[in-house]
């Protein structure tokens, strides 16, 4: 049974025949259904249903000669409803499941950001007719949350606010150096990370770290698409799941100056949350490709 299911108000999901009863009702009720003939002739389908807006279940898997279906996995998805990034994206299969892992270079967060890829139907289709080469791709991050804390937000300076754009917009034009090989960008980025390390060695003593660090994120755990995130909330709307009825919250953040939608169950969720304050929570990185 997939963890997440919780996120999106399935909290109550315990049983094997719970679980069946809700495959059935994706496959028979569905919103969206995907089909592609993927790498090795078997065609794929993705067949989505949606317990609120933008979020639901999907059920993976192949259909046989004889049409029939058989199941491989599900999971459960957030469509997030902002564009978060428009650099190069890497696809790659997942070994066990016809499912993929995307990667992105963004250098507001300094490292490379690894999402499961909620449209895989739409992915195999664009490689089947070979259209992927000739396609700007931009990607949608959302996020579905294990548990998470509402924060007050830090204090600032009106002022300060363009002197940080400007040294984020530096930062990034180090990181593109770097890749590049630029010795000098390197050894400027290790002396920036070694002064950073200092002050808040001096400053952790006396201050709380979380009105030091006001955004972050962090990779979580040994899967590759977990991660522990901090940052500004922009946007907070309830909704409810349309078969068990349990609040979930959908929260836009700002992390790291990078958007994406976050969903968390309220029984998860420690704290109320309002736009100008801060979301602290463990995620599942999804990413829907914009082709």
């Amino acid at each position: 049974m997939h963890k997440f299911l919780r996120s999106i108000g399935f909290s109550r999901l315990h049983e094997l025949d719970d679980l069946g009863r809700l495959i059935q009702d994706v496959l028979v009720h569905y919103d969206f259904k995907k089909t592609a003939v993927d790498e090795e002739g078997h065609l794929f389908a993705e067949i989505s249903k949606e317990f609120a807006t933008d979020m639901g279940v999907t059920v993976c898997g192949t259909y046989d000669n004889e049409n029939l279906f058989h199941m491989e996995y599900l999971f459960p998805f957030f469509w997030g409803s902002q564009v978060t990034s428009y650099e190069q994206i890497a696809v790659e299969r997942h070994l066990a499941t016809e499912s993929f892992a995307g990667a992105c270079d963004d250098m507001r967060v300094g490292t490379t950001l690894i999402f499961y890829v909620s449209n895989a139907g739409e992915y195999i289709s664009m490689c089947g007719g070979g259209q992927l080469n000739d396609t700007t791709t931009s990607v949608s991050l959302s996020a579905l949350a294990e548990n998470g804390t509402v924060l007050f937000p830090v204090r600032k300076e009106q002022k300060a606010l363009p002197v940080d754009r400007k040294k984020l917009e530096e930062r990034s034009s180090l990181f593109n150096a770097a890749q590049n090989g630029d010795e000098d960008a390197i050894e400027s980025l290790t002396m920036e990370d070694y002064d950073t390390y200092t002050m808040l060695s001096h400053r952790v003593q006396n201050e709380d770290i979380y009105t030091i660090v006001d955004s972050y994120f962090m990779p979580y755990g040994m899967e590759c698409d977990l991660y522990n995130i901090m940052g500004d909330i922009t946007s907070c709307e309830e909704v409810r799941n349309r078969v068990t009825g349990e609040k979930v919250y959908q929260i836009g953040v700002i992390c790291n100056d990078v958007p994406l939608d976050v969903c968390i169950n309220e029984k998860d969720l420690t704290g109320e949350p309002e736009v100008g304050r801060r979301l602290k929570a463990i995620i599942w990185l999804q990413g829907r490709l914009n082709f």
